[in-house]
């Protein structure tokens, strides 16, 4: 695969000039029709037909852009229309189906499709009124009356089931409001509750019958499930329902919501955490989306009620009276909803909000040390979360004006309490300090350079008072990180660390000192040649990182912060092989992963990433690396225990210690410390111990599978790849069915298509491809999501590919994709090389990339006889190409070959003709007969052609052929 890696990239080039080459003459051919809205609809019309909906789309788009006739547009919208409800895009479908009516409300087509797009959207009413209106047009036609049932049926289903819901959701209020009943009957009724809110009917019930008040006095009681379950209902009643949402946010109120989330019970607290994260989507999703119908145009704008939860979120977090996990349930929450997706979205007014209105609230929090000053509650992770949400804001913003007053507020925060006489306030400031340094660094190195402040650090860091310490040497750590600082800190504050190390009685002192002693220690990165400390003294700092690690009597944020330590000293080779071979060492890292301290994921993720070696490696130019010695310049060495030999063995170990279990545990993690960072750190791994085929199924088995599948969607771009790679190579070898059972397997099919990508490596496109394969070959809906995903034209231009293996992988993945009729459709379309592609490669010398394109042809000759005709239109050696595949001595060859002419015999009489008085007369006679080396279906295929044949009376029987010889004079 080594040799593969290195040969593929070569290729590259060919399929991008490839590529621009393609684009290049449609834009030729294309640039004549552009100013013509006809030849655009009639285009549209042709991609239709031939199952292209997607460019049927953009045509009839450019085309609506140029029409000047309301007739012509009110065509081409209803049109569209049909275009979106084949790619099941529904509000779409309506909205155009509208516009259509808009102009011409007699158009029956229009309307029709309106009424098939409000059926999809479970409109019943509206669908049955346009149905009925359909009906009323042209009675007679069928296709209108069947819709008129289907819908009739559907509307009494759904009344029924209305009737027999609202029978139930009155027993449990009746239950409920009874104070007389038992505590276990009022929970269960509670828990019916949950149950029925996650069906519509049942949601919407609840809902009318003043279930909210009713909830609103359940979120009062003092059992904690009963609790819970008035939570979970509210969940079921706000879930992608913007009007119910708004109206439960303005009746409960964000001041109850905010105070059950800020209660000490974490299970209640996480349920109310995830209330409004649901209530927070179902506003968004409604803003976002394209209101139409009578019900929903009258809805307000949501950004009031978005505003005023974030608002009381943002007064949370100083507030005395809110739990540690309600207050960082607050700040995970803020993480999520305010920066933007995506930065093609202009408008970042949100973030600007939150900064106008909570940075110093923040930054109050991030500021607090609990030990000293009075002030709220923290758990392990608060300082982290406060770091991500300040990295998040800080990123989000667009311009340097922007960012100077981001600047200007955290300076002035810092300097007001620097300023001020006491000890505690300055111990604020440098805690503020340390929290922006692991968020936005930037921010943190200027307010480290404050006049000062550093001095104050290292000054604070031999304090007796181990607290004060603790504040100090963690920003002094913070601070080496930063590679502005790190010299400053070797030239002053190593001496001073070594001797914290070494002479203080404290261990939490010890661990962190030890920590910033393996970051100035490993500034020389995986360059062999650039060891910071004298020999041996890394594998020192790690046996005690190690030692401190496995001291359970030691508190767990001093243990995490041993890992920390190892994060930063297994960039070397040594202390990476030292660790694996230490299982109780791992064990005890994979323990802390799965802990409730979520500030210690990115170590983790980190020192698993440098153990597996899967961080990016540049191999210099060996020519440059001549030079640069002959230039007398610094080359990096590599350590030779980072050979493949021994990552290969480091990876057996943590597979053998269970680092599958600890990582799909890390992926789980609801928390703003699991950043994309981390994320990316997790997929690197993931991708590092599949690559060996026999650890595949252990990976499944232990959930790895199931874990991949969100880290595709919700990662940095080379963690989106990275783990989409991961997906690829287990779908390659394992049963998908059995890796990703039920729903899931759909899921998978976006990662992969997204692989196919000129950005992603020719490797990854490769594995992409075969793992398509594998899917497509296992069903029609699976087929039909591939379709939707758009990958049929990406998988056509692979191949194109000059590389042998993609353009063999593509033309096998197109093969099972042909069974389906959308993309038969494709090669029935005139005008391109499609099906001429596939003869050609029919007559190719590779046997794999053969028998797909023969398979294909096989298939489609088989499913479509027209095409049968246009074979011989696509080259002149078509009929050799047939010979040589029936002459083959691979019999799968052989067998596709027969098939194909059996197809084109019964297809056309004409076909058969010229068939006939070729040699395929006499292959086809000879594998009739069978014998050795011919197997049994291809001699009956051939027999078959040669019956057609005689049927036609192009050939004639033996027997006639004896006969009519011995009547000749």
């Amino acid at each position: 695969m080594e040799t593969e890696t290195r040969s593929l990239p070569s290729s590259l080039y060919g399929n991008s000039a490839w590529n621009a080459g393609a684009g290049l003459q449609r834009k030729m051919s294309e640039s004549g029709k552009q100013k013509d809205p006809s030849a655009l609809k009639e285009e549209g019309n042709n991609l239709f037909k031939a199952g292209d909906l997607q460019g049927a789309v953009c045509c009839y788009t450019k085309a609506l852009k140029l029409s000047e006739s309301q007739a012509d547009s009110a065509v081409l919208y209803r049109n569209r229309s049909a275009c979106y409800l084949k790619l099941e895009d529904y509000s779409k479908a309506e909205a155009d189906a509208s516009k259509a009516l808009d102009t011409d409300p007699g158009d029956v087509k229009a309307r029709f499709r309106r009424a098939q797009a409000f059926q999809k959207l479970g409109r019943l009413d509206q669908a049955f009124l346009d149905a009925q209106r359909c009906a009323q047009l042209e009675p007679k036609n069928k296709a209108f009356q069947d819709l008129l049932r289907q819908l009739g049926a559907q509307i009494q289903q759904k009344s029924a089931q209305l009737n027999s819901t609202d029978a139930r959701v009155q027993q449990m209020f009746s239950l409920l409001l009874d104070t007389s009943a038992k505590d276990s009957d009022r929970q269960k009724a509670a828990q019916n509750l949950v149950v029925l809110s996650r069906d519509e009917a049942g949601a919407e019930q609840i809902f009318r019958n003043d279930g909210v008040k009713l909830i609103q006095k359940l979120l009062q009681s003092k059992l904690e499930e009963v609790v819970l379950s008035a939570l979970r209902t509210l969940v079921g009643l706000c879930t992608g329902h913007q009007s119910r949402a708004m109206a439960i946010v303005n009746e409960l109120g964000m001041e109850q919501l905010c105070a059950v989330m800020g209660t000490a019970a974490t299970t209640v607290s996480l349920a109310a955490c995830h209330l409004l994260q649901v209530m927070f989507e179902a506003l968004t999703e409604g803003m976002k989306r394209e209101i139409r119908g009578k019900d929903e145009a009258i809805l307000p704008e949501p950004s009031k009620e978005l505003r005023s939860m974030l608002r009381h979120l943002l007064e949370m977090l100083p507030a005395s009276n809110v739990s540690g996990p309600g207050r960082d349930s607050a700040i995970n929450l803020l993480v999520k909803q305010v920066p933007r997706k995506s930065l093609k979205n202009p408008d970042n007014s949100l973030t600007l909000w939150v900064i106008d209105q909570g940075l110093t609230k923040i930054l109050q929090v991030a500021g607090t040390v609990p030990e000293v000053s009075e002030g709220p509650p923290l758990t392990d992770n608060t300082h982290m979360s406060c770091s991500v949400l300040l990295s998040k804001l800080y990123d989000d913003l667009n311009s340097d004006k922007e960012r100077d007053n981001f600047h200007k507020l955290c300076e002035e925060y810092v300097q007001q309490h620097f300023s001020r006489l006491g000890l505690d306030a300055k111990l604020r400031a440098i805690q503020t300090v340390s929290v922006l340094l692991q968020g936005p660094s930037d921010v943190g190195n200027r307010t480290l350079e404050m006049s000062g402040m550093m001095d104050a650090v290292i000054s604070l860091c031999a304090s007796k008072d181990v607290t004060h310490q603790q504040v100090a040497v963690e920003a002094l750590i913070h601070a080496a990180g930063k590679a502005k600082r790190a010299s400053f800190i070797t030239a002053n504050g190593v001496a001073l660390l070594k001797d914290l190390y070494k002479k203080s009685e404290n261990d939490r002192i010890r661990v962190r000192a030890l920590v910033g002693l393996c970051k100035l220690g490993s500034a020389g990165g995986t360059d062999f040649s650039m060891k910071q400390f004298a020999e041996g003294s890394t594998l020192k700092l790690a046996k005690q990182c190690r030692k401190w690690l496995c001291n359970e009597s030691l508190p767990p944020t001093s243990r995490r912060w041993s890992v920390e330590g190892l994060a930063y000293l297994t960039f070397d080779a040594d202390v990476k092989e030292d660790l694996v071979e230490d299982k109780n060492a791992l064990l005890a890292m994979f323990e802390l992963a799965k802990s409730e301290d979520k500030t210690v994921l990115f170590a983790v993720g980190s020192t698993l990433v440098n153990c597996t070696n899967s961080y990016e490696v540049e191999k210099p130019d060996p020519q440059m690396v001549e030079l640069a010695k002959y230039a007398k310049q610094h080359v990096p060495e590599e350590h030779p225990k980072d050979a493949p030999s021994y990552v290969e063995k480091r990876l057996g170990k943590l597979l053998e210690a269970g680092v599958v279990s600890a990582l799909v545990c890390m992926v789980k993690q609801e928390s703003p410390a699991l950043t994309e960072a981390c994320k990316e750190c997790i997929a690197r791994v993931f991708l590092a111990v599949v690559e060996r085929q026999e650890d595949r199924g252990t990976v499944v088995a232990q959930g790895g599978g199931k874990a991949l599948i969100p880290l595709t969607s919700d990662n940095t771009n080379v963690g989106k790849i990275k783990a989409a790679q991961a997906l690829a190579k287990i779908t390659i070898t394992s049963n998908p069915e059995i890796a990703f059972p039920g729903e899931r397997i759909y899921e998978v099919v976006r990662p992969l298509v997204s692989l196919l990508s000129l950005e992603c490596t020719l490797l990854q496109n490769f594995e992409a491809l075969m793992a398509l394969t594998n899917l497509a070959g296992i069903s029609e809906r699976l087929r039909q999501k591939i379709i939707k995903e758009e990958a049929v034209p990406k998988i056509e231009g692979y191949m194109f590919e000059e590389h042998e293996l993609v353009r063999a992988s593509s033309t096998e993945c197109m093969c099972n994709m042909i069974l389906s009729t959308e993309v038969q459709k494709r090669y029935l379309a005139t005008g391109n090389d499609r099906l001429k592609l596939l003869v050609l490669y029919s007559g190719e010398e590779d046997e794999r990339l053969r028998k797909a394109a023969a398979g294909s042809l096989a298939m489609l000759t088989a499913e479509q006889p027209e095409i049968c005709a246009r074979i011989p239109e696509t080259t002149t050696h078509w009929l050799e190409i047939l010979q040589a595949l029936l002459l083959c001595e691979i019999s799968d060859l052989r067998h596709r070959g027969a098939v194909i002419v059996h197809n084109m015999i019964q297809a056309e009489k004409s076909l058969a003709e010229t068939l006939m008085e070729s040699e395929a007369l006499e292959i086809l006679s000879v594998l009739a007969k069978g014998g050795e080396g011919t197997s049994d279906p291809v001699s009956k295929v051939a027999q078959n052609c040669l019956d057609k044949a005689m049927e036609y009376g192009i050939i004639k029987s033996r027997e006639g052929k004896e006969k009519s010889e011995g009547t000749e004079p």
